[in-house]
């Protein structure tokens, strides 16, 4: 039995499945999903398809885009029952229409309730409207699936602490997350703040979230899994967002695997 963990998927879901492949994932390993599946990528609905009908042995946590994805559909909902618009949600093409509604509403300002800029920021919900033909039912369907991720998962890794995180995890003390609304605002999107202040003594913590790819960022390695120790806190650092959404723009993009039991890193 092994333990695998991967994060950042992004629509990439051909890359996803070569992965499990590579590493001969069976029914006796399991493996972490540290969360954002969706966005930006083309295969936002096979990647929301394959969560859904996910084996036992697999578990899913939340990430920002997940988060954001539930927003967009309680938006939806709440504007739905505000104009008694009676969206039919078994109907594509009452969703389509209602999906659009709220575009404009959001865009004009029009809704005091959102706290929003801007709505379906990727796209996601557009494309998976126009594509697949999905319904208000759908998308109910899988806001609630999100509700249910939970947010780190907490493991013994060879008589050690290790923590899978989407983004940062901190023991709750009020200088770790100052920057930040609530522990759950941290845990989704925090990137310096998540070795600055984060972290669990004597133990690891796994995230991704900000990609290793990106110059301007903190855990820039070129697309390859960054490691950071801190001696202080006997805390390993992990980024395995390698940025596989921008392989056909940015070379030494990929997607990573890390196994726990022996920390090999497998790419893609």
């Amino acid at each position: 039995m092994s333990l695998y963990v991967m994060s950042d998927i992004h629509g990439c879901y051909d890359a996803f499945l070569s992965m499990l492949e590579k590493i001969g994932f069976s029914d006796t390993d399991e493996l972490i999903l540290a969360g954002d599946y969706i966005d930006r990528g083309p295969q936002s609905y096979e990647m929301l398809q394959w969560i859904e009908r996910r084996p036992p042995n697999v578990c899913v946590l939340r990430g920002n885009h997940e988060a954001e994805f539930a927003a967009y559909v309680e938006l939806m909902l709440l504007l739905n029952r505000r104009e008694k618009l009676d969206t039919d949600f078994s109907s594509p093409e009452d969703t389509a229409a209602l999906y659009h509604s709220v575009k404009y509403w959001v865009r004009h300002r029009i809704t005091p309730e959102s706290s929003f800029d801007v709505f379906d920021l990727y796209g996601t919900i557009e494309s998976l409207s126009k594509q697949q033909k999905i319904t208000l039912g759908d998308l109910c369907r899988w806001a609630d699936m999100i509700r249910e991720m939970p947010y780190y998962k907490k493991l013994d890794v060879g008589g050690r602490i290790c923590i899978i995180v989407h983004a940062g995890y901190a023991e709750w003390n009020e200088k770790a997350v100052e920057d930040f609304e609530s522990r759950e605002q941290f845990y989704l999107y925090a990137r310096e703040e998540s070795i600055r202040s984060g972290g669990v003594k004597n133990g690891t913590v796994v995230a991704g979230h900000t990609p290793t790819i990106l110059k301007k960022e903190f855990s820039y390695t070129g697309g390859k899994v960054f490691r950071r120790y801190d001696a202080k806190k006997d805390c390993v650092f992990y980024n395995i967002d390698c940025g596989c959404v921008f392989r056909d723009i940015l070379p030494g993009a990929r997607l990573a695997c890390l196994r726990l039991d022996d920390e090999t890193i497998f790419y893609v």
